[in-house]
């Protein structure tokens, strides 16, 4: 996922705003979804989209890390997971030459049963 957000530590960062990329990663049972073949069986990446939409949108964050936790934590306690990870990476970030990008990755679990 690919958005525009104004995030970051320097003031520029918030000012202007930057792309922001968000991987996203769910475990769960996808057997009654594929068996049946329907939407409402599955979890829907238009609701996960939204979700990390949200996420960005709603607040201004400092860090990537701080990113990550948040989508992180909305995917894992909204939707029906075992398991999600969460990718944020900031192309071509404020280092005083030329990187590629920066990222982080995070994990949870969910703490149903």
């Amino acid at each position: 996922m690919i958005f525009y957000g104004h995030h970051g530590v320097y003031p520029a960062e918030k000012e202007l705003g930057q792309r922001i990329e968000v991987d996203v990663d769910l475990w769960t049972d996808f057997l009654r979804a594929a068996g049946t073949d329907d939407l409402s069986a599955a979890i829907s990446y238009v609701d996960i989209y939204s979700t990390v939409k949200d996420t960005l949108e709603r607040e201004s964050y400092n860090l990537i890390e701080a990113m990550a936790v948040a989508i992180c934590e909305r995917i894992r306690d909204g939707y029906d997971v075992r398991k999600v990870t969460v990718r944020v990476r900031k192309p071509q970030p404020p280092v005083g030459g030329l990187m590629d990008s920066a990222e982080v990755e995070i994990s949870r679990e969910s703490d149903r049963d």
